[in-house]
């Protein structure tokens, strides 16, 4: 397996991010304040949450609020706060490790930058946190171990902790988990529910897109994957219309909660309509198209295939508070071109 996949399957665990659609902020520095909104009132406080490492209670709205893992830092945006601190993104976040999406967002609430958290390895350094002096970390999504956990709460900071296990918390809960640790509930089911009307109106304006059958695939260089239902990515794509092919779960190894690999051998076997990649460049999706291997797939050799392309795009595709609405109208247009195609 290559870097670069290994990087997805964290942003994914790609479910993230995948997994996975912002103009330059500080990697180093004072401490920053938030951005020009504020969190909820105390009134609805304290509020607990049950997580893989017990429970934490957040006994007043904070203020100060660190982010870590995928998700968390775009729910905080779109709930109008700029963090203090925010982890860097190693895949798609370009030069200044920050994805354009979150950098739009800092930009347009304005107030201070926050501070980069390095996350090359995806470990937590708990000293650079501090430094920031949060209220709260929100890591719900995230990969955020037993130990990093017990330095940051003996620092006196809650952390909402990740629900069930790591990399798996589902994005529509990064959300409403941000909220309430904010105070702001209702703000987070109101962002949710225009997330989910954007999906809604796409699909009504393909209807073309009901009942089509599709399969979410890569090739890495010796591997196929196939993504099941369970990842998130595929749900916006079954959220669509789309209905995922018999095949993806017929050949499932039972190998990973959200991914499966395919031998060369059962690529004839993928009997979708429609195939949906990511790939990260223009040429890897000319190899993706023309390669003997990858045209078993009677879908590929018929040339009925959408593609994201580019590592800003694909970790966009992994959805989050932000991602969703940046990336869905490429996903939408690659979508239509290949069922017209496979539809003639």
């Amino acid at each position: 397996m290559t870097a670069t996949h290994t990087r997805l399957r964290a942003l994914v665990a790609l479910t993230v991010a995948g997994g996975l659609a912002l103009t330059g902020c500080a990697s180093t520095g004072a401490p920053a304040s938030s951005g020009t909104a504020d969190a909820g009132s105390s009134a609805g406080f304290p509020v607990t949450f049950e997580h893989i490492y017990g429970e934490t209670v957040i006994e007043s709205a904070p203020q100060r609020i660190a982010t870590w893992g995928w998700g968390a830092t775009d729910a905080v945006l779109a709930l109008g706060i700029v963090p203090v601190a925010i982890a860097s993104m190693d895949y798609g976040g370009g030069e200044n490790r920050i994805t354009p999406w979150v950098e739009e967002a800092i930009a347009d609430l304005g107030g201070d930058e926050p501070v980069i958290l390095d996350n090359a390895t995806y470990e937590l350094s708990v000293e650079e946190l501090l430094a920031t002096d949060p209220d709260v970390l929100i890591a719900s999504y995230s990969g955020l171990t037993q130990e990093e956990y017990d330095a940051v709460t003996a620092a006196g900071i809650p952390v909402v902790a990740p629900e069930d296990a790591l990399w798996s918390t589902p994005w529509r809960d990064v959300i409403t988990d941000t909220g309430k640790a904010l105070g702001m509930d209702a703000e987070a089911e109101n962002l949710l529910d225009g997330l989910d009307q954007q999906v809604a109106d796409a699909a009504a304006e393909h209807p073309e897109f009901d009942g089509t059958t599709i399969a979410y695939a890569s090739d890495d260089v010796d591997t196929f994957y196939l993504y099941l239902p369970a990842d998130p990515r595929v749900e916006i794509l079954e959220d669509l219309g789309f209905v995922s092919a018999g095949a993806v779960t017929d050949l499932d190894t039972g190998e990973s909660t959200f991914y499966t690999t395919v031998s060369s051998e059962n690529l004839d076997k993928i009997d979708a309509e429609v195939i949906f990649t990511q790939v990260d460049s223009e040429d890897t999706l000319n190899t993706f198209l023309t390669s003997a291997r990858t045209k078993l797939i009677p879908a590929v050799s018929a040339g009925a295939v959408g593609a994201i392309v580019g590592e800003e795009n694909v970790a966009a595709i992994t959805p989050t508070a932000l991602t969703l609405p940046w990336i869905l109208p490429e996903i939408v247009d690659q979508l239509a071109a290949a069922t017209a195609l496979a539809k003639g």
